[in-house]
């Protein structure tokens, strides 16, 4: 039913098996367990990509937590509005949140096709989606696109005693399978190998957790929602590696080991390229700021002073084209004096007629 999922994990799990197996021969543990190692670092670099969006995505979102707030607080009321308005906000800032839980979603298939195949490769089990074969039958059927020899190989393979497969809880009757093919594994083996590796895996995803903590500004930490994923990632789900790990084959934990790990790194990476992208953007604004700023030494030019004298020299233009050139003759032959000169009137450029006030008109002597 879930062939599509099942034949890429198989494929990709069977390149890096004939890729290590050149190096330390195909039946060694250690070619089964880089094999494995190598599907998930693979399966990372395809998410590289959405995995920065994602950072990006959750780091808008962040930023965006007081206008969600806002937006909450003004149509508490309204639920459809509230959606609206959420809406629009997300589509102005070009914020979509389902790139935030692409990466996490992809992995979801890639880890139940990775259990259900190698669980595949011990088929003696009766359980759900087992098939209850007999131990001879199972390792001389294929496994999806591995051959009934890698079959053979894998049962062969030991890491330290213990086959990848093989997980603390296996009843006996699995451990059987493995009769022919190295020998009936220990309880004792098993746990020898998948305790530390679950306890391992529990602190790479507590540390990772944290590391993400870490980052989220103090607003939204302070959201309800987010704190109550801050706990369950902090502390249940490395809680939950611990409490399943005896119920996971061991290639499962080497799958969630290694899944953190690259995960822990590419944190680092990806919030050190932001950090210093931020930075980059910062020193921008400050050398254009410097070159927008006055020379040192130079004197400031108000515009607002410059503006003001601009419009008294029009007012004094203005006033002396308003003032008369010719006075008009009386009705007696003799010229009327100007209206205003007469009485001490200022010439252009705020000067008074010289000895025009009081001096009587010659003419009226004669």
């Amino acid at each position: 039913m879930l062939d599509f999922i099942y034949y890429p994990v198989s494929w990709i799990l069977w390149f890096w098996h004939r890729v290590f197996g050149f190096a330390f021969g195909a039946d060694n543990g250690l070619t089964w367990a880089l094999a494995v190692v190598f599907l998930v670092f693979t399966l990372r670099v395809l998410l590289y990509k959405p995995f920065v969006k994602q950072v990006r995505t959750t780091k808008q979102m962040q930023e965006l937590q007081p206008q969600i707030k806002e937006l909450q607080k003004k149509y508490k009321n309204d639920r459809q509005k509230m959606a609206t308005e959420m809406q629009k906000l997300q589509k102005d800032h070009g914020f979509n949140p389902v790139m935030g839980c692409l990466p996490i979603l992809a992995q979801v298939p890639v880890f139940l096709g990775l259990f259900h195949v190698l669980r595949s490769f011990n088929r003696t089990g009766t359980g759900i989606g087992q098939l209850g074969m007999s131990a001879y039958d199972n390792a001389h059927t294929p496994n999806y696109v591995f051959s009934a020899t890698d079959v053979q190989s894998f049962l062969t393979a030991r890491i330290f005693g213990a086959p990848i497969s093989a997980f603390i809880t296996s009843p006996p009757s699995q451990l059987e399978a493995f009769a022919e093919w190295g020998g009936v594994p220990s309880k004792l083996s098993i746990a020898l190998v998948s305790i530390p590796l679950m306890i391992i895996a529990g602190l790479a995803t507590h540390f990772n957790a944290r590391a993400s903590v870490q980052r989220q500004t103090p607003e939204a930490a302070a959201n309800p929602q987010a704190a109550m994923m801050n706990k369950l990632a902090l502390w249940v789900f490395p809680l939950g590696v611990l409490v399943g790990g005896p119920f996971l084959p061991i290639a499962i934990l080497l799958y969630w080991v290694s899944n953190n790990i690259w995960t822990y790194g590419q944190q680092h990476l990806v919030f050190g390229r932001m950090a210093k992208e931020e930075e980059e953007k910062k020193q921008a604004k400050l050398e254009l700021r410097a070159q927008n700023a006055p020379k040192p030494g130079a004197k400031p030019i108000s515009t607002k002073k410059k503006q003001t004298s601009v419009d008294d020299e029009s007012v004094d233009a203005e006033t002396v084209d308003d003032e008369p050139t010719d006075a008009p003759a009386s009705t007696n032959g003799t010229a009327k004096p100007a209206a205003g000169k007469a009485s001490g009137q200022r010439r252009s450029g705020g000067q008074r007629r010289p000895g025009t006030r009081g001096r009587p008109n010659q003419k009226r002597r004669r």
